[in-house]
């Protein structure tokens, strides 16, 4: 049995024009031990849906699925009370921009301790003990001094290390990393994606990654999920879609890789579309 499974979920949102459907009848899962991108351009839907599933959409969200389940739980019947003793213990994630997600105005190791201290219940010399074991891990250096460092005092890769850190606090089933490398340099960014993989295949979770980065995609990925205007275009294993890409949008996205640039010039994900759509004698 999958780890998580969804169908048919679809989100929406009340605008002054009508219901705006940001995901449309998606189904994805994925099991344990497995890494899943969901790839697509922004605006895709793909951490809309990721979003539906930790219940952190904003009331104006209409939330609907035939079933969402998690390790056997249905999400959407269960109780608030059990969705919070579940998200951030058994499935957590990171988010976009480290600098955002955390308190300026608490220190990086006191937003670590109440995880902790909420979900696992720890004293507080057991706290510091596991968050110190936890900025090790992670790759943090003087992890006994950065616990006391505000996130204006750290750099954009340090704080996306603390994120990584309270994410995986309680060991969680499935951890869901969404664009986790987007402010970062190159250098930093490979870092950061080895830590994730390394991390996952160390607690063997299951691991959702979203981006939009077709290079992270075919360096992480077992399987992958294409997304485009809230849909899935195509779902295959990695290999599979770098090699026979069946949804032309997928071919799109593979298309403005810059290793496949023709000319002077690198094709857009709209050229191409434009391309597909001429030869198929279709407006575009």
């Amino acid at each position: 049995m999958a780890l998580l499974e969804i169908k048919n979920l679809s989100v929406g949102f009340d605008t002054s024009t009508g219901q705006f459907m940001a995901v449309q009848g998606i189904d994805l899962s994925v099991d344990a031990r497995e890494v899943l991108a969901i790839v697509g351009e922004s605006g895709s839907g793909k951490s809309v849906a990721m979003l539906a599933v930790m219940g952190l959409l904003p009331k104006a969200a209409t939330v609907t699925a035939d079933s969402m389940i998690f390790d056997g739980h249905d999400m959407l019947t269960m109780s608030g009370k059990q969705r919070r003793e579940i998200i951030g213990r058994d499935v957590a994630m990171i988010f976009q921009e480290p600098m955002a997600s955390l308190n300026p105005c608490f220190t990086v190791g006191f937003q670590l301790e109440e995880v902790l201290r909420f979900h696992m219940k720890m004293d507080r010399p057991t706290r510091r003990k596991r968050a110190i074991e936890l900025f090790k891990q992670v790759g943090i250096p003087a992890p006994e001094e950065r616990l006391n460092s505000f996130p204006h005092q750290m750099s954009g890769g340090q704080c996306q290390r603390v994120m990584i850190a309270i994410a995986i606090a309680c060991n969680p089933k499935l951890l869901i990393a969404d664009e986790p490398t987007t402010a970062l340099d190159v250098t930093i960014q490979k870092q950061i994606l080895d830590l994730l993989v390394s991390l996952q295949a160390k607690h063997g979770m299951g691991l959702i990654m979203i981006t939009h980065d077709m290079g992270v995609v075919a360096e992480t990925a077992d399987r992958v999920i294409v997304q485009y205007k809230g849909r899935k275009m195509e779902e295959a294993d990695v290999l599979s879609l770098f090699e026979a890409p069946k949804s032309p949008y997928t071919r799109a996205l593979l298309s403005a890789l810059p290793e496949n640039a023709t000319g002077d010039r690198l094709s857009t994900v709209a050229d191409f579309m434009k391309n597909e759509a001429a030869s198929a004698g279709v407006a575009p």
